[in-house]
């Protein structure tokens, strides 16, 4: 009997072993706004630099942290919310986002929903308070502690007494102070501007009131409301922006003598050391002839072109210029004019006095300077395209030192002085590692090592690859996910999720190869994905960027595609079960290989999507198209409203209502189109949400997508 129990034991040990084994995802764990995908991301820590201390941020406290990682206290969230004076309805939550701008005082940034606060922890004293209710734009200086906001559509500066000016009147939906302009184009994301003493401001004003309005409606009030948006569509009349300068000296506004604002975009806003010059990049319609322009910041005077970079098909200026902080005299300049982006050292004058760096690879993030050591502190690929890498760069003799690992995909963040680095990353089979390393030895510390959150679970297999592009000659990486219990003499329903536009990648070398989770749940359903980065994505240089030029879709296609070659060349692919799949860009490229290869793809989802990109952005569409009345031609042939007679799979169209990026007429024209040829597609709609789904409705749209490929691929 005892020995029968025994092997009774054994064998629910055993069942419940394999079956703690075989777990299963859901959307909730897997889906960016899921109920449980918190627990289902690898953990993290949240470290910030106090000038070469490092801190880590917590909830309910701020922690000094030395090079070995060991912690001492240096004030807790209940300290900062008495210090801060705030009333009850406006108390701090946590403290994940302090910040320590003072590399030499005990003075730490935090926020609330209404306040931005400086205090000092140690005196015990609320050192500055600043309203932040209803600002639409806001930047503190913490030079001289002056603070800029917009509210109710005017700039106002206050000083860390709470002391307010109103600076404009006429703002307006029309007339746009302080805001980044140019629809977020050129790397712009802010528009104010502080210069280093804090004592002048440059600010963007945009009138806008010559662009037509895209009529978006609120459905949730009682009576739908109109609430238009200015939206300046490809070769229409766009708006147009100057560039003012407010001294708090003298309490005057001038603005820079720029010229004709009509048909040009000014981005990458930059001050001199000594306050004194604003830098900016000025670009023509055509974006085609780039020029970097110095003006007097007290009369607002043109000074100087230092710089000007044309290109037969477009320039891209994304990055601000950079001085070096042990020579006032000199710059860094940031372009792909070699092919690939790398650092420029120019003088004052214009002068460009060398590359710093070369090669073919791109740069791609400045973190900041070692002063002591004339070094430059970057992220690039250099060890491979799917890579983050942490050098050391010497601005005298170029020489570049790694200073991470050599693997993975890395997101640095420097000390003050640029000693040390707070360094974390992923590898393909590494869910998250944080490490601290010195900058002169790259000697590294490994602090935090996340736990693969997914212990335990059913988990599919990611693989990579190359294959080559439509050329010939170009290497395209693909990531293939494949089901956990994958049987190689099966065949499997594939679905290809594609994006394919500029400024964005799906392959790399994080957790997973970059998977997004979404896939790990088709794959667990039984699916194989396959994802490829075409010709036209990021981070390859110029002419792999370029190569999509007036033609959108068309070199996208043409890569996607010897994709489906491999996947036909794969006896574990069904190849009459292929669908695709894809969001924004994705969404166009998904109804452009379903209706310019009907007899491939049998189910597509396509979300958000282009149709016709006379009905896009102005500063987006006409870079990689140009106008609709230069290129006819390539409007005609990229424009989906065309080949909606061509539609023979099943289609799905997802948008939201109040999408301001992709706005609905892209879907409704299709919709209109199909009607008219007799095709048949579906169409969802989730009302009032904008070009991507938030929150909890992020799960119910996967489901939905999940649902359509249940329906119809499987």
């Amino acid at each position: 009997m005892k020995k029968l129990l025994t092997t009774l034991f054994f064998l629910l040990f055993a069942t419940m072993t394999i079956q703690a084994q075989e777990k299963l995802f859901s959307l909730e764990d897997l889906n960016y706004g899921g109920k449980n995908y918190r627990a289902m991301s690898p953990k993290n820590r949240y470290y910030v630099w106090w000038g070469d201390q490092l801190v880590r941020n917590d909830m309910e406290a701020c922690y000094a942290v030395d090079s070995k990682g060991n912690e001492s206290t240096l004030f807790t969230l209940a300290r900062i919310q008495t210090l801060a004076q705030s009333n009850s309805s406006n108390k701090m939550r946590h403290l994940l986002n302090a910040s320590f701008p003072y590399a030499d005082k005990s003075i730490v940034e935090v926020y609330n929903g209404h306040e931005r606060m400086l205090i000092d922890w140690k005196k015990g004293a609320l050192v500055a308070k600043y309203d932040r209710t209803d600002t639409q734009a806001e930047a503190l200086s913490h030079a001289s502690k002056n603070y800029a906001f917009i509210r109710g559509d005017q700039l106002f500066v206050s000083d860390e007494k709470g002391n307010e000016r109103q600076l404009t009147t006429d703002g307006s939906r029309e007339i746009v102070y302080g805001q980044a302009v140019h629809r977020n184009e050129f790397g712009i994301e802010e528009g104010l501007f502080w210069s280093p003493d804090g004592n002048k401001l440059a600010f963007y004003r945009m009138d806008q009131s010559m662009v037509e309005d895209y009529p978006q409606v609120n459905i949730f009030a009682r009576e739908a409301v109109l609430e238009p948006d200015k939206y300046p569509m490809a070769g229409e009349t766009s708006h147009e922006v100057t560039v003012g300068v407010y001294d708090v000296a003298t309490k005057q506004i001038v603005y820079l003598q720029a010229g004709n604002p009509k048909d040009r975009y000014f981005t990458n806003i930059a001050w001199s050391p000594d306050s004194k010059t604003v830098y900016m990049f000025e670009l023509n319609r055509d974006q085609n002839d780039c020029a970097l322009i110095s003006y007097d910041a007290a009369t607002g005077n043109k000074k100087q072109t230092l710089y000007r970079e044309t290109d037969s098909k477009y320039v891209e200026p994304q990055n601000p210029i950079i001085f070096l902080p042990w020579d006032a005299d000199k710059f860094l300049l940031q372009s792909q004019k070699d092919g690939y982006k790398h650092l420029y050292l120019f003088n004052a004058q214009g002068k460009e006095l060398k590359q710093v760096t070369s090669g073919k690879w791109v740069v791609i993030d400045v973190l900041g300077f070692n002063k002591k050591r004339h070094e430059i502190i970057i992220v690039s690929n250099e060890k491979h395209a799917l890579q983050k890498n942490i050098y050391a760069v010497n601005i005298d003799n170029g020489k570049r030192r790694l200073l991470d690992n050599g693997k993975g995909y890395h997101t640095p963040t420097l000390s003050a002085s640029g000693n040390a680095v707070i360094d974390k990353w992923q590898e393909p089979t590494v869910p998250r590692n944080i490490a601290l390393i010195e900058t002169a030895s790259a000697k590294s510390n490994l602090l935090f090592s996340a736990e693969n959150p997914w212990q335990g679970y059913k988990i599919p297999t990611y693989e990579t690859g190359t294959l080559k592009a439509a050329d010939g000659v170009t290497d395209l990486y693909y990531r293939m996910v494949k089901p956990a219990d994958f049987d190689p003499t099966q065949q499997y329903p594939t679905i290809v999720y594609v994006y394919g536009g500029p400024h964005a990648h799906n392959v790399d070398a994080r957790w997973h190869w970059g998977s997004r989770s979404w896939e790990t749940y088709m794959a667990q359903k039984g699916y194989i994905l396959f994802i490829m980065d075409n010709r036209g994505s990021e981070n390859r240089g110029k002419e792999f960027e370029q190569a999509t030029f007036r033609q959108l879709g068309q070199i996208e296609m043409a890569d996607q595609m010897k994709g489906i070659e491999f996947l036909q060349s794969l006896s574990y692919v069904d190849t009459a079960r292929i669908g695709v799949h894809g969001w924004s860009f994705g969404g166009f490229m998904t109804i452009s290989l379903m209706t310019n290869h009907p007899d491939v793809f049998k189910v597509g989802v396509a979300g958000g999507p282009v149709i016709d990109w006379k009905w896009y952005e102005v500063m987006y569409g006409e870079r990689y198209m140009d106008t609709p009345q230069d290129n006819p031609e390539g409007y005609e042939r990229t424009s989906l409203i065309n080949q909606a007679k061509n539609l023979k799979g099943k289609l799905q169209i997802i948008i939201g209502t109040n999408d301001r990026t992709v706005v609905p007429q892209h879907a409704e024209s299709f919709i209109a189109e199909c009607i008219k040829v007799g095709t048949q597609p579906d169409y969802f709609i989730y009302p009032g949400e904008p070009h991507n789904m938030r929150g909890h409705q992020s799960t119910h749209l996967h489901e939905r997508i999940t649902q359509y490929f249940e329906d119809y691929l499987k």
